[in-house]
């Protein structure tokens, strides 16, 4: 499939086995486990398809003018891979490997601002590769030592990204998800810190892991405390709630 924008003709090929993918290291120790956090919610909730891919510091491909250009967004949600897995382990290409990414994260961690570059010349800047390259319906930026979340949407008359309102307290509908997506504070991790997290059309909280523990325990012993409660009543009437 090839495809034009601007001085560019997109083609979608698979990466050469002999690629020699950028490893650089995350920018924050935090980076990983907000990504994490992310995908936890989604696959515990029953919101994370066989054939979806979540992903983290992972290499998204386009090739512009026959010359490769990869970007690893924080945190991506691709709907839908139409290969096996196996081949996209190590990078994914949209359109020939599966849909476009639904949704791209950035954790801001320096003052570069390579998150909003817009630099078309080659290689293009993140936010021209999202908007005019991959047109990913959803770019959202994260700062997660301010908890400032901006939510981008591509306008599908511009082809341009359009910053989002939120709905009634700081949530935001990401349609493609069916989910909302808000801020939300709290300890995981050894780090009391802001996060992002999921909400479902009801605005019920996607719980983590450990959180389900807890809720399980916490509805335990209230199950033993209530036959507890019983059996102190019974033998206030004599009767032995043991026979």
């Amino acid at each position: 499939m090839i495809t034009t924008t601007q001085d560019y003709t997109i083609t979608w090929e698979k990466l050469p086995n002999d690629y020699i993918l950028p490893d650089e290291p995350v920018d924050n120790i935090n980076q990983p486990s907000l990504a994490a956090a992310l995908t936890e919610s989604l696959e515990l909730a029953g919101k994370l398809p066989s054939n979806a891919l979540s992903s983290t510091n992972y290499g998204i491909c386009a090739t512009l003018n026959g010359k490769i250009v990869i970007k690893a967004p924080d945190w991506a949600y691709i709907p839908k891979i139409t290969v096996d897995r196996e081949e996209v382990i190590r990078s994914y290409t949209p359109q020939l490997q599966g849909d476009i990414p639904s949704v791209v994260m950035e954790f801001i961690s320096d003052t570069e601002g390579t998150e909003y570059s817009t630099k078309p010349t080659y290689p293009p800047g993140k936010w021209f590769f999202y908007e005019r390259i991959l047109k990913v319906p959803n770019y959202i930026i994260f700062e997660p030592d301010t908890g400032n979340l901006e939510v981008y949407r591509l306008n599908t008359n511009t082809g341009l990204y359009a910053l989002q309102d939120p709905h009634e307290n700081q949530f935001y509908w990401i349609e493609e998800m069916n989910l909302y997506l808000s801020v939300w504070e709290g300890f995981r991790e050894n780090r009391i810190g802001k996060w992002l997290r999921w909400w479902d059309e009801q605005k019920n909280l996607l719980l983590w892991g450990s959180e389900l523990v807890e809720q399980e325990r916490q509805r335990t012993e209230k199950e033993r405390q209530r036959a507890e409660k019983l059996a102190a009543q019974l033998r206030l009437l004599g009767i032995n709630p043991e026979d």
